[in-house]
């Protein structure tokens, strides 16, 4: 079982908070389960990442905290492969999240970026916009969670069909 989640943030750095989730859960050969849910950061949204996202203040003011969604995004993720797009940046948020609640979250990784270098190899930009350009994957509201994680399944279900060197494990049993 694959977790296929993207998030959107607040920011880049340390004190930033997680805006929006999507989470696809997929079984290897469809998607048996969606989560998505704007999310409130408790903290204030600066201008440019409402330029980039159109999240801003007003749209999460009256959203569930992370806190409300936190046994969601625990089932969801639970017994599954936490897939993203540089998953290090999605999963680093979601556990730091756990965190504060004192909760220790642990997921095997696997990012969707490094599986397509080896698997793609020779394409100029690992992006999401510019692999699903150059695999020709459709990739509808680019910067909100659900968007961009539905272009993920269809690049993860890419990379599943093309993985001549087996890099993507199948079995979920290697996770205990």
């Amino acid at each position: 079982m694959y977790a296929i989640v993207d998030i959107e943030t607040t920011g880049g750095g340390a004190a930033s908070r997680i805006t929006e989730i999507a989470i696809f859960r997929h079984d290897g050969a469809k998607v048996v389960d969606v989560f998505h849910s704007l999310v409130n950061p408790e903290m204030y949204i600066p201008p440019f990442i409402t330029r980039l996202t159109g999240i801003d203040n007003a749209m999460v003011q009256d959203s569930p905290t992370f806190y409300d969604i936190q046994d969601s995004v625990r089932q969801f993720t639970k017994d599954a492969w936490f897939v993203a797009h540089n998953a290090k940046f999605d999963y680093g948020f979601i556990k730091k999240e756990f965190a504060v609640m004192e909760e220790y979250f642990q997921r095997d990784l696997l990012c969707t970026v490094q599986l397509s270098r080896k698997i793609f190899p020779g394409y100029k930009s690992y992006s999401l916009g510019n692999l699903c350009v150059s695999l020709d994957i459709s990739l509808e509201n680019r910067h909100r969670a659900h968007g961009d994680a539905a272009a993920t399944v269809q690049l993860f279900e890419m990379l599943l069909q093309n993985d001549r060197q087996n890099l993507i494990p199948t079995d979920i049993s290697v996770l205990a």
